[in-house]
């Protein structure tokens, strides 16, 4: 049975990968909390407050030492937002080629052969030391956190006892939060340095509490598994370690883009587009996050970031009869008379939408925020 890193938590977080996605707010480490919106600061919650009182019994019958806890516990609080978050999270599926328009974009491809150049030694002896390539490494260091630019900086005994208080799955986050005070008490990371997402996935390549545990190692030799500051080996490390206990196979590829008959298993996750022969390794990167998009988008990417190009296969129009350059020139169009979709690289994501639908309503026409042929004709060139 393979090992998993995130189970209970839901794909790849939205601020990962999000659709023309220009900025974000980066990890500022031992930051307060005071750049984080209203809903994810420390609210009076006096359910909380008792629940928090109750729970100590619990850890410090796992282990958790008092003078832990109060250090824990201080500053820290019920964050309304996380709840809203994880409450409001819907199965939303990409088709492949919008996830592979944002997972391996021009900004993301040059970035990671950049940050793979600018780490070329370490990435060298982690590939050495785990038999994962340094491009598959870099490829998850780009989709989970942008390469270090997107860690998240919600602190992250907050948002997991938020979530075990919560209760919707109370017994997986306080665990959580059990593992993230484990963490406290070790001393790899202080409390104002321990921050993440809403959801408490950590560091550069995004470890749950758990996952920390099972696998996160001190690759600089310092006395702390730190995957928190802005040097990423730690977390470059532990990332070639978890792929590598899960099974992966030095010196065997991912899979490969296939255009006629192909030995082996072949998959072709969206009717119409590229077809895929994988490996066992792709099944490997799926117990990172369980999505053949997801698996695809580090593969492809990798490839890229060691000096690939784009798929060779096309994909078919969408359900409006739009090619991606339809979508993209309608992005544009849009944006040049006024209505900004935030970037333009075929996504129609929310941005687009409200734009389409802003446009729409300019115009006297029915306000459905829906793409179309004729909506790109009355755009112009």
């Amino acid at each position: 049975m393979h090992l998993t890193r995130r189970t209970a938590l839901l794909g790849l977080g939205a601020v990962t990968l999000s659709a023309c996605a220009t900025s974000t707010t980066a990890t500022r480490i031992g930051s307060s909390s005071t750049g984080l919106p209203a809903d994810l600061r420390p609210t009076p919650n006096g359910a909380y407050d008792a629940w928090v009182a109750s729970f100590r019994g619990r850890a410090a019958n796992a282990g958790i030492s008092q003078s832990t806890l109060n250090t824990a516990f201080r500053g820290t609080g019920y964050l309304p937002g996380v709840v809203r978050r994880d409450r409001n999270q819907t199965e939303f599926t990409r088709t492949l080629e919008d996830y592979l328009s944002i997972a391996a974009s021009d900004e993301r491809v040059s970035k990671g052969r950049a940050a793979y150049t600018r780490h070329r030694s370490t990435l060298n002896a982690v590939e050495a030391r785990y038999g994962v390539p340094a491009n598959i490494v870099t490829a998850i260091w780009g989709l989970e956190s942008f390469y270090g630019e997107r860690r998240g900086d919600v602190p992250v005994i907050s948002a997991t006892s938020t979530l075990a208080f919560d209760g919707r799955r109370g017994a997986f986050f306080e665990k959580q939060l059990i593992e993230a005070l484990r963490i406290l008490q070790s001393g790899d990371v202080t409390p104002a340095n321990m921050t993440g997402s809403w959801a408490g996935a950590m560091g550069h390549t995004q470890f749950i509490p758990t996952s920390y545990q099972a696998f996160a190692v001190d690759f600089t030799g310092d006395g702390r598994r730190d995957i928190w500051s802005e040097d990423p080996s730690d977390s470059l490390a532990s990332t070639a370690a978890y792929l590598s206990r899960n099974g992966w196979q030095s010196g065997q590829s991912w899979g490969r883009e296939v255009t006629g008959d192909a030995a082996g298993t072949v998959i072709q996750p969206q009717p119409g587009g590229p077809r895929f022969a994988v490996t066992r390794n792709f099944r490997v990167i799926k117990t990172y996050n369980n999505s053949d998009s997801y698996a695809i988008g580090v593969g492809h990417l990798a490839d890229r970031i060691a000096g690939g190009g784009p798929l060779r296969g096309s994909f078919p129009p969408d359900r409006y009869g739009l090619t991606k350059d339809d979508r993209v020139a309608l992005q544009r169009r849009l944006t040049a008379q006024g209505f900004d979709t935030d970037g333009a690289d075929g996504v129609l994501g929310p941005k687009s939408r409200a734009a389409i639908n802003a446009y729409q309503t300019s115009r006297g026409l029915p306000a459905t925020g829906d793409p179309s042929l004729e909506l790109l004709r009355s755009l112009g060139g």
